[in-house]
């Protein structure tokens, strides 16, 4: 088996279960613990993983995000969920900013069903599906490209969001705690936060899983959000700070009442 045949099952078996053994792949695949090592070597400097006593983990840790080729298969279900909510806030003929991330990839393909749009965007995924669609006029963000986020980031792309104003901006993250949101990439932050500056309102969304996580980080205070969406409710305590604090969050499993 060639080498990158052999790293992509790995990234395979990490897509499914989150965690790989050590052991276990060099059983699996017939070869030295070394040679493990060094497939888990690459696909961790390639950003696909990090690796951990005995194996490797694709989970969010303070300053590690996964790869978006990992993040782009995982959780489907919740990521429609969730922008079939963020939905809700767009109406024809508005300005819209989309961040990077491959939660922000879906909602990008799904405001094709509130056209016509102006859809400003860094995410290369959105950029791909929407060029060529009519009543869409979109507005590619340069800068410098990042695989692992496959988006645009920089000084270039923050100096284009400053010349430009959107009617909302959906920013997506991947770690909250408390009232704060949370990222690992410090090019990913600045330019979340020029979209949210150059935009009148801001959503932001996030899984509940990735509540109750930090990252290296802070990225913006929850308060600075019109509104907050996740997929399904977190813990009680959670949304009970939540209400505390004055924060709207909004739950896409939950429908609204009649």
């Amino acid at each position: 088996m060639k080498r990158e045949e052999r790293q992509q099952l790995i990234v395979n078996l990490l897509v499914e279960n989150k965690t790989v053994d050590l052991d276990d792949l060099a059983d699996r695949f017939i070869v030295s613990k070394m040679t493990i090592h060094r497939d888990l070597d690459d696909l961790e400097q390639a950003g696909v993983l990090r690796k951990v006593r005995g194996g490797a983990t694709i989970d969010a840790g303070t300053q590690f995000e996964s790869d978006f080729r990992i993040r782009e298969r995982q959780g489907h279900d919740a990521k429609v969920a969730m922008a079939q909510r963020a939905l809700e806030l767009v109406e024809p003929g508005m300005t819209v900013m989309v961040n990077d991330g491959s939660m922000a990839a879906v909602l990008g393909e799904m405001l094709l069903q509130k056209r016509p749009l102006t859809v400003i965007t860094n995410n290369a995924a959105i950029m791909e599906r929407l060029k060529a669609e009519t009543g869409i006029t979109l507005i590619a963000l340069g800068g410098i490209y990042s695989a692992k986020f496959n988006a645009y980031l920089g000084v270039v792309t923050e100096e284009a969001l400053s010349k430009l104003r959107a009617d909302i901006a959906f920013i997506s993250t991947p770690a909250v705690s408390g009232r704060r949101a949370y990222h690992m990439d410090d090019n990913a932050v600045r330019t979340k936060r020029a979209m949210m500056t150059s935009s009148a309102r801001s959503c932001l969304l996030v899984n509940h899983q990735r509540i109750g996580h930090t990252a290296l980080h802070v990225m913006a205070d929850l308060a600075d959000f019109d509104a907050v969406i996740t997929d399904s409710a977190p813990d009680a305590a959670v949304i009970e700070e939540f209400v505390q604090a004055g924060i709207a969050l909004t739950i896409a499993s939950e429908q609204d009442p009649t």
